[in-house]
């Protein structure tokens, strides 16, 4: 059994046949699939999906860096609202996101601070979006991080270095994806040397479709193909990957 720690299947690219992409998520022994929220504008369609499918949908809730625009204190405060009232197993995606627009990256920076001192009360963990500003998230996680905090780095894609930055941190976990699988990944040459017991599985569906299917569609179904991955690098069976990530992921979100 798998657990998807990371899909947005309440994307519209799932509008047509979103029932046919959970029973093929189901039928490939993926026991759960957590949600991140992007914004207010998808906190709706997050949460019925959840209500939809209770215990295999998973809901997570933040604001995501590429929607921190002037004024976002406003919609941090309604998204902190329904993150208290409404069932939430972490906050994210957050995070720093410099690939698009770096001239926000003020308010991301506050945006960011602040969903971080969220997670310390509430006893959560977060959810980081890390794109192209490993180095400015690190900075904020210098002065924020303590014994309470706890999180994942989604969709890590960076150096061996900057992952044992982030495994010195205490209690955080690696996301891999579809990325792994890529002809080209630098992950591949050193995921192996880092402990399993810091690793976590998602697909970021629709996004970044793992080998063979890049290019197409991501669906959460997809995430065995990472876990047959990680199965080879580790030389271990694909059953023992999926005993161990979906371990950690239930460690990581209380569940």
């Amino acid at each position: 059994m798998f657990i998807d720690t990371h899909a947005h299947l309440y994307s519209e690219q799932f509008n047509q046949d979103q029932d046919q992409v959970i029973r093929r998520a189901q039928a490939a022994g993926i026991e759960k699939v957590f949600l991140p929220n992007i914004d207010l504008s998808s906190v709706e369609s997050m949460m019925n999906l959840v209500k939809v499918y209770p215990n295999f949908c998973y809901a997570m809730m933040g604001l995501h860096p590429c929607s921190v625009v002037d004024g976002f204190q406003t919609e941090l405060k309604t998204i902190y609202d329904r993150l208290i009232q409404d069932p939430i197993i972490a906050i994210g995606e957050i995070g720093i996101d410099l690939y698009w627009d770096k001239t926000t990256l003020p308010i991301q920076r506050e945006a960011f601070r602040i969903q971080v001192k969220w997670a310390i009360d509430l006893n959560l963990p977060i959810v980081i979006h890390a794109r192209d500003s490993y180095n400015e998230i690190f900075e904020e996680l210098d002065k924020l991080n303590n014994a309470c905090l706890k999180g994942v780095f989604h969709c890590f894609s960076g150096s061996k270095q900057q992952a044992e930055k982030i495994l010195e941190y205490g209690n955080f976990y690696l996301g891999l994806g579809g990325v792994l699988t890529f002809k080209n990944s630098g992950i591949s040459r050193f995921v192996h040397e880092l402990p399993l017991e810091n690793i976590i599985l998602e697909t970021d569906a629709p996004y970044l479709s793992p080998v063979p299917f890049r290019g197409q569609r991501n669906e959460s179904a997809y995430v065995r193909l990472i876990g047959k991955k990680m199965a080879e690098l580790f030389a271990i069976s694909i059953e023992e990957i999926g005993q161990i990530t979906s371990t950690n992921a239930k460690k990581l979100f209380n569940l």
